[in-house]
């Protein structure tokens, strides 16, 4: 048993499947992926003009660039300062 973010979903993949495609995002939901094990995450549009998230994105940018490998937005942070970033968004 866990605990629910309202407004993230963690997206889950079978041992042997490959990995979700965007028809999987709904629509004004983005995929991000996160931590060291590349965790995927959908997550509201709504979240890239909050200035906390605008952090985790220039983290990813000097980073990465605009060249993420998993070829969506990769953010180079541990999972959990993700999910407490999340937690505070989903506050206001």
């Amino acid at each position: 048993m866990g605990f629910r973010l309202p407004g993230i979903r963690k997206a889950s993949l079978a041992a042997n499947q490959a990995p979700s495609k965007s028809v999987d995002v709904p629509k004004g939901y983005l995929a991000v992926h996160v931590g060291e094990k590349i965790k995927r995450f959908v997550i509201p549009v709504s979240y890239l003009n909050k200035p906390l998230f605008q952090d985790l994105l220039s983290q990813a940018e000097e980073e990465f660039g605009y060249d993420h490998p998993m070829g969506g937005i990769t953010i180079p942070c541990r999972e959990a300062v993700f999910l407490d970033t999340i937690s505070h968004l989903n506050r206001f």
